[in-house]
């Protein structure tokens, strides 16, 4: 993790297709790669864009050491020229791409990158490892999030996570959609963000008796006082003694700010309503009940459902994993390469899966909200060159079922330019904002969805629609290579 050269953190591929370039075409042809994802993960009907801070620092650190070009050297593949141009290499190129903490959708591109082939190619499998990793927690960490309607939601994952990257980086997605902060102490260090946490069950029985145990920990932590209740019996041990000690604090004078009881085990929605009837009885009304226990966002909304009397909820392996949802899915596709004349010749991938043909050309995305909710209506991939006048009527069609088509009256909608300069002829022209601020920003993200947008199950999907002139370009790619098929 101290390392910060991440140039062979790629597959091998890359580098052979890129020696290939090298030989056979010229090594400078700009080309445009689109990244994107084909389907929204957990069956939602939207995703987080996150990861690009630790995009922006692989891009500015991308260079061959001599150790690198040493070892590439041992695996009897790459010519010495080759290797030579590898020793000099350096980014020059531009890349566009959708900041983090935006909502996102199928097929949009969430980063475009303008450079060199050889440039463009080597960087495919770095931008897809940090983007996709990302993207799926914050995705998973803000469905966690509505399902909890507004209680907090703490990251406590890391034990379980697929390595420290995992853990560290995970956690940093999770706070961005929407997590109040994480036991990853690493995290809180690296990113300024909350750490939270409270003790273990080893901690209840290193000592004589569990009264002892909570009157220690309160005595050290009495604005922090969360006792873990159910080590041995929750309702006839636990709770009776977190009450004594929270009896005990409050004749002492103390503030009693951030104090309350941590269930991890048996029946929540049970087990919650009643330790909330004895510490309501005994004066703790505003005392917290948090939960844990292999929570996921189905499990919480059906213990709301329940009615249980949980306001914090620690989440840890189904968040950190996205255990329903192990990947994102991002692919990386060539969309175009520019002519001799410096326009752009659009280039377009067939399939026998229509999902699998991509869109062509020199692409932004515009969403359009409608004014009267602040809500998206929906987003508009188009060809750079293209403008449009809120003022005027806008003709929105469904690519897959085009007759499919609704009319925007002018005046009624706005449009906002999504995709942002990150790079610009291999200089850095965006700063990446705090995780914090990033986390703020998710969330005015996420109140322009509907909630029937948000709803865990059977979500209504935002139509990602094509411009016109987007659209009949596509069509005229296939048509001339049905032909030439034929």
């Amino acid at each position: 993790m101290d390392r910060q050269n991440l140039t062979l953190l790629t597959d091998l591929y890359e580098l052979t297709m890129m020696q290939g370039y090298f030989r056979n075409m010229d090594r400078n042809e700009t080309v445009i790669f689109d990244a994107f994802y084909r389907k929204n993960p957990m069956d939602s009907a939207y995703a987080i864009s996150c990861g690009l801070e630790q995009v922006i620092k692989y891009i500015k650190e991308l260079h061959f050491s001599k150790q690198d070009i040493d070892y590439l050297a041992t695996l009897n593949i790459f010519d010495a020229d080759f290797l030579d141009y590898l020793a000099n290499f350096k980014f020059s190129g531009s890349i566009y791409a959708i900041p983090e903490g935006t909502v996102m959708f199928p097929r949009e591109p969430m980063v475009k990158v303008i450079a060199p082939i050889m440039e463009a190619q080597l960087m495919e499998t770095a931008i897809l490892n940090i983007i996709n990793h990302q993207s799926l927690i914050a995705t998973k960490a803000s469905r966690v999030c509505w399902a909890a309607r507004g209680d907090g939601i703490m990251e406590f994952g890391l034990r379980r996570a697929q390595g420290p990257d995992a853990g560290t980086y995970g956690a940093r997605a999770a706070v961005i959609g929407g997590c109040i902060g994480t036991s990853n102490v690493l995290t809180g260090q690296l990113f300024d963000v909350p750490v939270k946490g409270t003790h273990a069950h080893s901690w209840i029985m290193s000592f004589p008796d569990e009264y002892t145990a909570f009157k220690a920990y309160a005595d050290m932590y009495p604005n922090a006082c969360i006792l873990l209740v159910d080590t041995y019996n929750t309702l006839k041990s636990g709770v009776p003694n977190a009450i004594r000690v929270f009896k005990e604090m409050r004749a002492a004078g103390l503030p009693m700010k951030g104090y309350g009881i941590r269930l991890d085990s048996g029946d929540l929605a049970y087990l919650s309503k009643e330790a909330r009837k004895m510490l309501d009885a005994a004066g703790f009304e505003d005392a917290i009940i948090s939960a844990s226990n292999d929570l996921d966002e189905y499990l919480i909304d059906s213990l709301k459902v329940q009615g249980a009397k949980i306001t914090s909820w620690g989440v840890g392996t189904n968040l950190i994993t996205s255990k329903d949802w192990p990947s994102f899915g991002g692919v990386y596709k060539l969309a175009a390469i520019m002519g001799e004349d410096g326009k752009f010749i659009p280039k377009i991938k067939l399939s026998e899966n229509s999902e699998k043909v991509t869109n062509p050309g020199n692409k932004t995305i515009y969403r359009i909200y409608m004014k009267d909710t602040g809500k998206i209506k929906a987003d508009l991939i188009c060809l750079t060159d293209e403008t449009f006048d809120e003022s005027k009527p806008l003709l929105l069609f469904d690519p897959a079922e085009p007759w499919k088509k609704t009319r925007l009256e002018g005046g009624t909608y706005t449009m906002r330019e999504i995709l942002q300069p990150i790079f610009i002829d291999g200089k850095c022209v965006y700063e990446s904002p705090k995780t914090m601020e990033i986390r703020e920003y998710c969330a005015k993200e996420l109140s322009t969805l509907w909630d029937e947008t948000r709803r865990l199950v059977n979500p209504q999907k935002v139509y990602v629609d094509l411009s016109s002139k987007l659209y009949d370009t596509k069509i005229d790619l296939l048509d001339r290579m049905s032909i030439a098929g034929d």
